[in-house]
């Protein structure tokens, strides 16, 4: 296995810089609507952190950590994708410390009430959302929150087999969806959305199993299309 440290080859550099040059094009948008959501949702300061520095700190990272120079373009793109969601998390945990926070048990019990009962009757489902999604001990405010839309934001909804909503219906949908849903059970939503992964490529990120990610996300677009109506 040959790693960065160990780089001779100026072409293995070249091919390696691509790699992760590729890997960027998925990942700033992802960066960028996290940290738009933890704004909007006060979890984090207006206009303090920037996609650009949460990536540029993962790359330092994977490039420090002597990752290997032959993986594979996906998984070079998977490793970032663990860093930058590592780093978002560690960033949130951070701020968390200067607002009034709640226990990890007391955010689970009220953001499974909002999402849907079902969550909270089965034993494997509730360990999966309290030990791997909502580790992060921080408070959302409980007034509803004004997500400005962008039309971009519509692959949120196309996602989630959102369809047939009308110009004026599209902005109060997407407004509804993050005010409405739990935030780290949105980070999974937007892996698939922005971070453009497959469901098995976000349990690699995530370290879950892929059934669990395909339970979440099929208990989300149920629960959504239902909290339309």
């Amino acid at each position: 296995m040959s790693t960065l440290k160990g780089i001779n080859s100026k072409s293995a550099k070249t091919s390696f810089d691509k790699k992760v040059l590729s890997a960027i094009q998925h990942l700033h948008p992802y960066v960028k609507h996290r940290l738009y959501i933890a704004e909007s949702t006060g979890i984090i300061p207006k206009n303090m952190y920037t996609s650009n520095g949460i990536i540029d700190d993962s790359i330092i990272e994977l490039y420090s950590n002597g990752f290997n120079i032959e993986s594979e373009a996906m998984a070079v793109k998977l490793e970032l994708f663990k860093l930058a969601d590592a780093n978002l998390s560690e960033l949130f945990k951070k701020e968390a410390f200067h607002k009034n926070t709640v226990s990890t048990n007391s955010i689970l019990t009220d953001e499974l009430s909002k999402l849907d009962e079902s969550f909270t009757m089965d034993a494997d489902n509730d360990l999966i959302l309290e030990t791997e999604l909502n580790d992060i001990s921080y408070h959302q405010d409980n007034s509803t929150h004004l997500f400005l839309y962008d039309n971009s934001d519509a692959t949120v909804l196309n996602a989630l087999e959102i369809e047939n909503l009308s110009a004026k219906q599209i902005p109060v949908a997407f407004g509804k969806l993050y005010s409405w849903l739990p935030f780290n059970v949105s980070n999974i939503v937007d892996l698939y959305a922005f971070g453009n992964l497959s469901y098995n490529e976000i349990a690699k990120v995530k370290r879950i199993e892929t059934h669990r990610v395909e339970l979440i996300m099929d208990r989300v677009k149920r629960s959504f299309r239902k909290n339309l109506n």
